[in-house]
């Protein structure tokens, strides 16, 4: 009996001490844990208990507001609210989510999956959801905020559009892109940040963008906002005032509506655009609210190329415009004077072929002013083929011609003045003389836009000098503190005498005066003294277009262009026109011209 009492205690007490070792192993261990936790990696973990119930919320500013020369607003700001969620705060995630996708209007296993993606340290950040919600969807959400942690609504300044006038001037916003964010012209964007994307909301992105603000909030395990501690306010936008006359630009617009084509209106004394035209438009607001991919297919794809920017986009032959080119180098040159005359029977033979001129019985015996006023080809086709391609092309380039204005607005053309050299370069084959006659007269290879020309036609009429096209004539504060204005920048000079300076204008004073003048019976005003030059183009052959079905012919027909400036003394304004299929510049486009001149010049 003693024995197996000595085996129980034995045993037992041995047990004992097991269980004692390993239960000072397991409290040495945990200690051990608490000590490395608190003591050790303490600081850290405080700081991230800290980062749980503070966070700090970045405070978008308001981007710079936008007038007119006269302080007319055409861009400003309107308030817009957008839902974001942050999922570690949205708990439990799958009732939050259901919840919140019937009020959104958006499927709950799309949401789902999106906020469920969110992993690692963005999973604490806010998340858009959706931008721009409505006013009932707004009061839904508010009214069940408590059912829905971790889903804030944000108010945001959104870009507002006012009168939708002047937009491929002014442009259109839209999100940062990934080449973008990783260039170092956008340092200090972010992903979803929008960015002035064409016309001058790109071109003065820095000065209308603003400045970032800040505060440090304390929130609940929900995600609610407790209270405010620390607040660094946004900084807005400078504002920008352009150089266009809304009133002009409006104008101009309702009378080129249903076209398509092309208005500058220029100050001709300093190269202020004071209207600046292209059409057909487009809603810029399409790219704040976002578009489904169908709709943009739908707009980049449009025949019509609403997007493109045609005043300094688009390249055309400049047809009889281009006469006022080759009459001052042929004055120059001293193939010819005001003594010097052609006989016009209609046509100009050369070699085997007849080239038309436009007026089939012909002008019979001309002179320069006649040639000009009246728009002869064939004294043209003479004195062309006296000049050769590349004297011609000195001087187009000489009145800038074949190369960008510098027009602080993005993706300007340059246009194309052939040579003999760059017909080489370009085929690999010769010049041939007769391509020269095209040349004369506008066609042929060469190409301006309609920007180019308005800044030819206000050299010509203020003694030659080329200035460079403003847009923007001051910029400031919102205090109204200046931070920069418009100094005229000259970019070249039309290096003629001034005798052959006053035979053009006489040409073109004659061309809207005379009654044989080409625009004598659309563009002469009673009260309003203008000088101006038509031009037609063609678009392609007339024996190509004459085999067309008349359903072709339509979208083939020629290009209308106008220049011109007045008053002829003194000038004030200079506008060139560009009807897209037009047919004649008489009718098509001195009409619009006409109509824009009286205006600025009345109410100016």
């Amino acid at each position: 009996m003693n024995y197996f009492k000595t085996v129980d205690n034995d045993f037992f007490r041995q047990r004992l001490s097991s269980l004692f070792i390993a239960i000072l192993i397991f409290f040495t261990i945990l200690i051990s844990r608490l000590f490395y936790l608190q003591i050790i990696d303490g600081n850290e973990y405080y700081i991230k208990s800290e980062n749980n119930c503070f966070r700090l919320q970045k405070i978008p500013p308001h981007r710079g507001l936008i007038f007119d020369i006269n302080g007319e607003l055409l861009v400003d700001n309107r308030p817009s609210f957008e839902i974001s969620i942050t999922p570690k705060d949205a708990r439990p995630l799958r009732k939050v989510v259901s919840k919140l996708s019937g009020l959104l209007d958006i499927p709950e296993d799309i949401l789902y999956e999106k906020v469920k993606s969110i992993k690692g340290i963005a999973a604490f950040k806010p998340t858009l959801l959706k931008k721009d919600i409505s006013r009932d969807c707004l009061a839904a959400i508010e009214v069940n905020k408590y059912d829905l942690p971790g889903v804030n609504i944000n108010v945001i300044s959104q870009r507002h559009y006012i009168k939708k006038n002047a937009v491929h001037l002014i442009g259109y916003l839209g999100e940062i892109n990934s080449t973008e964010l990783s260039s170092d012209k956008y340092l200090d964007y972010r992903k979803g940040d929008l960015i002035g994307k064409f016309g001058v909301e790109k071109a003065y992105e820095k000065f209308l963008r603003g400045k970032w603000g800040g505060k440090q909030v304390e929130i609940d395990v929900t995600g609610q906002v407790l209270r405010i501690l620390n607040i660094v306010k946004s900084q807005p936008g400078d504002n920008l005032f352009l150089t266009i006359d809304d009133k002009i630009q409006a104008k101009a617009e309702e009378l080129i509506s249903g076209k398509k084509g092309a208005i500058v209106v220029m100050d001709p004394n300093n190269g202020l655009i004071i209207a600046l035209v292209s059409s057909p438009v487009f809603d810029p607001d399409l790219f704040i609210e976002g578009m489904s991919r169908k709709e943009w297919n739908n707009l980049v794809t449009d025949k019509n190329r609403p997007l493109q920017n045609r005043a300094i986009q688009g390249e055309y032959p400049p047809g009889s415009v281009y006469k006022i080119v080759t009459a001052m180098a042929a004055l120059e040159e001293k193939i010819i004077d005001e003594t010097n005359t052609v006989d016009c029977p209609g046509y100009y033979k050369f070699g085997i072929r007849r080239f038309k001129c436009w007026k089939g019985g012909g002008h019979g015996i001309v002179n320069i002013n006649k040639a000009i006023s009246e728009s002869c080809d064939v004294f043209f086709y003479h004195v062309g083929q006296q000049l050769g391609v590349d004297r011609i092309a000195k001087y187009a380039k000489m009145c800038g011609l074949g190369k960008k204005t510098g027009i602080l607005i993005d993706r300007e053309s340059t246009g194309l003045i052939p040579t003999s050299h760059w017909k080489v370069w370009q085929t690999g084959e010769p010049w041939i003389k007769g391509e020269t006659l095209s040349i004369a007269i506008g066609q042929g290879y060469n190409l301006v836009t309609p920007l180019q020309c308005a800044v030819l036609i206000s050299a010509i009429a203020n003694g030659g000098i080329l200035y460079k096209p403003q847009v923007v004539d001051r910029i400031e504060t919102v205090e109204g503190k200046k931070v920069f204005q418009y100094k005229k920048e000259v970019m070249g000079n039309i290096n003629i005498s001034s005798k052959t300076l006053e035979i053009i204008r006489k040409g073109l004073w004659h061309a809207v005066n005379s009654e044989k003048g080409t625009a004598f019976w659309f563009a002469k005003m009673k009260d309003i003294d203008i000088s101006g030059k038509t031009g037609t183009s063609q678009v392609i052959s007339q024996k190509d277009f004459n085999k067309m079905t008349d359903e072709e012919k339509e979208r083939y027909k020629d290009h209308a262009w106008f220049v011109a400036y007045a008053p002829s003394k003194n000038c004030k304004i200079a506008v060139a026109v560009l009807i897209e299929h037009g047919e004649h510049g008489s009718s098509g486009a001195a009409p619009i011209a006409k109509e824009i001149i009286k205006l600025y010049l009345k109410s100016n």
